[in-house]
């Protein structure tokens, strides 16, 4: 077997019932010895350590993860190796729910290198879907420019059994109306402080003048209905609310008469005045 230039050329096969002379033999790697081609296989010349290639390998539920099933090794224990060793279930989510192009039926995973965000639905999409027809671009969204609370009232008016929606608007336009009535409140609160400061700076102002004025002795003011006179304002006040409005306090049945310049008709309106003096005096109140 063999020639003087190659002395090595050619091998038996190793299978007993073979034993065939091939010149270009094959070596098993798994026990190392020579074969033909018809029995290069592991299966063909039943290898006891074909076992030592085989790479089978089972998914774990829980994490996601491949678990290599070792050469004769049972595999529960190499199970339970996986389980109380390496075995980490929040990994599944990462391995299961990838992210992927939501075009329409494009399932690619979006990673760092094949995603690009389209700039009018800020969506991210994959290289091939990258361009607005691709994957059916809405475009950008408009601007909401009305009041978001006037849809809510409409839909609370227009029906008239509530459900989810007109809960949620009445709840809004009721927030709002309140909202709007704390606001009422304290402006009007504010008003009302600020008249009063007013109020109470003439006061002090007028005080101030009516001093004044009262060091010098001059009477400067006089009541329109006695023609009194006094110093200071305060003086006049306090003279008219104990004197006169006591006295038509105690009149509540006085009736102001009107008369007539011209005639001495006494009239109890002074629109029924004016119509006398046009009709019967010709307009002139005046002889």
């Amino acid at each position: 077997m063999g020639t003087p230039a190659f002395p090595n050329l050619g091998k038996h096969c190793s299978v007993e019932d073979c034993k065939l002379i091939d010149f270009l033999p094959f070596t098993c790697d798994c026990c190392d010895k020579v074969f033909c081609l018809q029995h290069r296989s592991y299966a063909k010349h039943l290898c006891p350590n074909a076992n030592q290639m085989d790479v089978t390998v089972l998914v774990c539920p829980l994490c996601a993860q491949g678990v290599r099933l070792v050469p004769n090794e049972d595999p529960n224990i190499t199970w339970d190796l996986h389980v109380n060793g390496d075995c980490d279930p929040s990994n599944y989510q990462k391995v299961t729910k990838k992210k992927r192009c939501p075009a329409p039926g494009c399932r690619e995973i979006l990673v760092f290198s094949n995603t690009i965000r389209c700039k009018d639905c800020t969506q991210e999409h994959c290289l091939r879907h990258r361009f607005g027809p691709d994957h059916n671009c809405l475009g950008p969204r408009k601007p909401d420019t009305g009041f978001p609370f006037i849809g809510g009232l409409r839909s609370q008016k227009g029906n008239s059994k509530p459900n989810q929606t007109s809960n949620g608007s009445s709840k809004w336009s009721l927030g709002l109306l309140n909202a709007a009535s704390s606001i009422r409140a304290s402006a009007e609160a504010g008003m009302q402080r600020l008249a009063i400061a007013t109020n109470q700076a003439l006061h002090k102002a007028k005080d101030g003048m009516a001093q004044g004025s009262g060091a010098n002795g001059d009477l400067d003011e006089s009541c329109i209905h006695c023609h009194a006179r006094f110093n200071n304002v305060t003086s006049l006040i306090q003279h008219v609310e104990n004197v006169h409005e006591s006295k038509i306090k105690q009149a509540p049945n006085r009736v102001i008469v009107d008369v007539c310049p011209r005639c001495s008709k006494a009239f109890r309106d002074p629109v029924l005045l004016v119509e006398h003096v046009e009709k019967d005096h010709g307009g002139f109140s005046k002889s």
